[in-house]
């Protein structure tokens, strides 16, 4: 079938006008946040129901043509990029909040509802979606649940795979599979739908969503404290940690405080410069509670463990601390960083930091290395800073030396190259440091079952088969 025939085709399966040619929009849509690869999908296609997903689906299905989801195209790893020729199916009319059951404090979502909008939905009804980050505002569900989506409440809440009660997918073969049914027990056998969770649109398209809600959070505190030294944030944690049920433990470094500062519109939270700062959320439900963590803050200070720190006194002192960890990704994206996403067990942590940043620091002392992250959940974000002098082609060719090396002390340490960023086409080729062959045949097994003539998402968390 010709390029032009699909394309009519296309068109019989949706509106008309909801298949898009022109080259903005391939350009727009056929792309997340990386900037490794140049979009080139064939066409894009706007899906408003189930029945025309599984339409597209059949049909790319009978033609062996590659399709690619699309969400809000905030990812990482290319996991949304059509950089050969693929069908670009985005779930931007699929964006409905379907259902809310009181009972349950469940929420059935279409896979284009922004993480925002479910959060609002939640809050409206005096109760609460937990899993954020800082793409919060343009994020989908849909794209949250195909990467396992995590961020900065993890140490309380968990990742998004903890909040999904049922899903709704469409197979690589057209078939429509409701998983789980949004039961809490179900001991029935294997669950699927834990499969269709962090596997990047390979298996199938999640059409339809049930999330779990949870009890709003009270009076929601900050404190941010800076630290002599990257050693001394571990038993800043483990303080805390004994003392206070913490909803976020997060971290960053002088350099990301740098970059924010730079900024302009967001106030330093003291006057002292330090080489790490530690950013600490929990529930201040009584002055009891406020005053342990004072006196958890003085310990630690006696210590030698913090150098200088505040606590949010108001909602808007508590939104100007977030800001100091949640702009960090957008402010340093003008530098086009090269990111790494890795985690490992917590108590490793320090360990890990300090061989990585010695290697990257002894084979590349021009660059730049911006460090933050989840602390509390073993996740550093590691981003290497492009000089403005050099190419983006020979800046991104000495991060992939780069890549190797740390992966390496990834495996060392029984880490992840990806703690939650998905695998997409930019660590695809790095999956043997944390999958053993094993794991990697039992995976590609698993995807042959679902999508058995491999056109769903291709060429992500696998590298396609070379033809025979």
């Amino acid at each position: 079938m010709t390029p032009e025939a699909v394309i009519e085709t296309l068109k019989t399966l949706v509106e008309p006008d909801k298949v898009r040619t022109d080259p903005e929009s391939l350009n727009t849509w056929g792309k997340d946040w990386t900037k490794h690869f140049e979009p080139a999908p064939l066409a894009i296609v706007f899906p408003r129901n189930v029945e025309q997903v599984q339409a597209i689906v059949r049909f790319a299905n009978e033609q062996k043509l590659a399709l690619v989801p699309s969400g809000g195209r905030t990812g990482l790893s290319a996991a949304a990029v059509a950089a050969n020729g693929e069908i670009v199916v985005s779930f931007d009319y699929m964006n409905k909040i379907v259902e809310f059951n009181e009972f349950d404090r469940t929420v059935v979502c279409q896979p284009g509802v922004i993480t925002a909008q479910l959060q609002q939905f939640a809050e409206e009804q005096g109760l609460y979606y937990p899993v954020d980050f800082a793409s919060a505002g343009s994020s989908n569900i849909g794209g949250n649940i195909g990467t396992n989506a995590g961020g900065i409440k993890v140490i309380r809440y968990g990742m998004t795979r903890n909040w999904v009660a049922g899903l709704k997918v469409v197979t690589g073969t057209g078939e429509l599979l409701e998983l789980n049914k949004d039961l809490i027990k179900n001991a029935t056998g294997y669950d699927l739908r834990q499969l269709f969770i962090g596997a990047e649109g390979t298996l199938g398209f999640v059409v339809e969503a049930t999330m779990r809600l949870e009890r709003a959070p009270k009076n929601l505190t900050a404190m941010v404290l800076g630290t002599p030294d990257f050693d001394s944030i571990m038993p800043v944690l483990h303080a805390f940690q004994g003392k206070l049920d913490l909803t976020a433990f997060e971290f960053f470094s002088d350099k990301a405080m740098a970059k924010i500062m730079g900024r302009g519109d967001v106030p330093a939270p003291f006057e002292t410069d330090c080489p790490f700062y530690a950013l600490l959320e929990f529930e201040a439900l009584n002055e009891d509670i406020a005053n342990e963590a004072l006196a958890t803050f003085e310990h630690c200070v006696e210590q030698g463990w913090v150098v200088d720190g505040v606590m949010s006194q108001s909602d808007q002192q508590l939104q100007n601390l977030w800001k100091l960890r949640e702009f960090i990704s957008e402010t340093i994206s003008h530098w086009t960083p090269y990111k790494n996403d890795i985690s490992v067990t917590v108590g490793k942590v320090p360990a890990f930091l300090h061989d990585i940043d010695a290697i990257v620091g002894e084979h590349y002392p021009d660059f730049e290395i911006v460090w933050f992250g989840h602390i509390g959940d073993g996740n550093l974000h590691l981003n290497i800073l492009k000089p403005e002098s050099m190419a983006k082609e020979e800046f991104f060719a000495k991060c992939a030396t780069v890549n190797k090396w740390v992966f390496e002390i990834v495996q060392k340490y029984n880490g992840s190259i990806s703690a939650e960023h998905g695998v997409g086409m930019t660590k695809r080729d790095y999956l043997t440091y944390s999958r053993s062959a094993a794991e990697i045949a039992v995976m590609k097994s698993i995807k042959a079952v679902f999508d058995p003539n491999g056109i769903m998402n291709p060429g992500k968390i696998f590298a396609v088969p070379a033809a025979s």
